[in-house]
């Protein structure tokens, strides 16, 4: 199975970012470790990160034709981009909406998502291990 995992706006500074909320790792760190999870479950993850909402849309439209899985992290865009929300809807493969904080225990305007209708599973607050189980639970739809 062929996981298209898509990082947003911010996701960049992870590592300067307040750990207490965000985790200690990098970007890249956090990286490695998605793709040590996905060979031990058999999957091929590829990861990006962006902080151009196009760009986020354009990978969207690429993985549209090869991907079996997408676990999106949309960052702040998951709260008001409909073009991101759109993007995502294209999908019949199952989407994995994912956030390292828990985002619905944070600000008010935090609580809202735009994607989360479209998403199979919804993974908010468990920090990188977020991405494991949402690996874990495409996986488990092969």
């Amino acid at each position: 199975m062929q996981v298209e995992v898509l990082n947003g706006v911010n996701l960049n500074e992870l590592g300067r970012r307040d750990s207490a909320v965000y985790g200690g790792l990098t970007i890249s760190e956090l990286e490695t470790r998605i793709y040590e999870w996905a060979n031990e479950l058999g999957l091929r993850a590829r990861c990006r990160q962006t902080n151009h909402e196009g760009q986020y849309v354009e990978w969207c439209h690429e993985a549209l034709d090869w991907a079996e899985g997408i676990v999106a992290n949309p960052a702040a865009w998951t709260h008001y981009s409909y073009a991101i929300r759109d993007a995502l809807e294209l999908f019949t493969v199952p989407v994995v909406e994912v956030h390292l904080s828990n985002v619905d225990e944070r600000e008010e305007w935090r609580r809202y998502s735009v994607i989360s209708d479209l998403a199979a599973k919804r993974i908010v607050g468990k920090g990188a291990d977020g991405y494991r189980e949402a690996l874990l639970f495409l996986a488990q739809r092969r």
